[in-house]
């Protein structure tokens, strides 16, 4: 829940605490043959144009709201496509936020409302400042899943997250990494949290491949091929859920300072095998054989039956 209320992350410790299994490391699970896979997400962001991401299914956020600075905007112009100056030919989808400390614009893209088992992941590039102004403010790169929540301690919510935040926020006063599963959330009228999460304190500027495996009541994280945390039934996903990348800055973590600064978060390519427990190096493998055969884009995910409806707003 990207909630930018610093008691969420206050809790964590308790909520660990309750839920000590899903705290502590354990091995990983052993991968499957892709082909038991049912259907395959693969997008390598090659386009030409921010406007040829919605024939593949992708929407730029326009919609108000959470999570952020209050009356934060949101629009297509917060997206573009460039190319990778580090890899010949290659293109990535690049994010940004702006901030004066009075006008705030930030960035969110989701997809299709139909992934719940299987494993996701996406190479992402974190940073560790601003592309211009300066710096100091409480930004949020992320990649993650996420179902609509209907109510407060909605029974049926689901959400998957990784969570950078640079400059600290949420009790920490450095560099954070969160990796967080949640069960449900109560908004109002007192803020009560429902989760499980872990959190790398390191500093991650720079690209890292992001992995979960949602399967058999377990949620598993890895960072770089590197297994991090697991979560346990509790917070195990019931409903349908978009994939999503967005960046914000949290409203009590604001610089006093009126010059505009910048900020970038650039994605290289998104994986998701449905209902079929991939390892890292399986993924990895995966994606160098879509990009070998020139696929810049395949997705055989089916629909949810019915259909569900995909906002792009949380």
């Amino acid at each position: 829940m990207h909630i930018p209320v610093k008691p969420v992350r206050q809790l964590l410790p308790l909520i660990c605490v309750l839920a000590l299994a899903a705290c502590q490391e354990k091995p990983a699970a052993p991968a499957v043959a892709s082909a038991d896979a049912k259907g395959e997400l693969f997008d390598d962001f090659s386009y030409g144009s921010t406007g040829e991401l919605a024939g593949n299914g992708w929407t730029m956020r326009t919609a108000a709201g959470w999570p952020g600075v209050a009356g934060a905007a949101w629009g297509v112009e917060r997206f573009a496509l460039v190319d990778d100056t580090e890899q010949a030919g290659n293109r990535l989808l690049r994010m940004n936020a702006e901030t004066d400390g009075s006008k705030t614009a930030q960035a969110q893209l989701c997809h299709a409302r139909k992934y719940l088992a299987g494993t996701y992941a996406a190479r992402v590039r974190f940073a560790g400042a601003p592309v211009s102004g300066p710096n100091g403010d409480q930004t949020v790169q992320t990649f993650y899943m996420i179902s609509p929540l209907a109510r407060d301690m909605d029974p049926d919510f689901s959400e998957i997250d990784f969570e950078y935040l640079h400059n600290g926020g949420w009790g920490e006063s450095g560099p954070a990494f969160f990796m967080t599963s949640w069960e449900t959330v109560q908004m109002q009228p007192v803020f009560k949290p429902v989760n499980q999460s872990h959190t790398q304190r390191d500093n991650m500027t720079g690209w890292h491949t992001l992995l979960v495996q949602v399967a058999n009541d377990e949620t598993v994280y890895y960072v770089d091929g590197i297994y991090s945390g697991r979560h346990g039934k509790p917070s195990y996903p019931r409903v349908p859920m978009s994939i999503n990348f967005n960046l914000w800055f949290t409203a009590e973590g604001l610089l006093a300072s009126k010059e505009k600064r910048r900020w970038e978060e650039d994605v290289d390519w998104v994986f998701h095998a449905a209902n079929a427990v991939l390892s890292p190096e399986h993924v990895n493998a995966r994606v160098a054989e879509l990009r070998q055969h020139k696929v810049a884009f395949s997705d055989t995910v089916p629909a949810a039956k019915p259909a569900l409806p995909s906002p792009c707003d949380l």
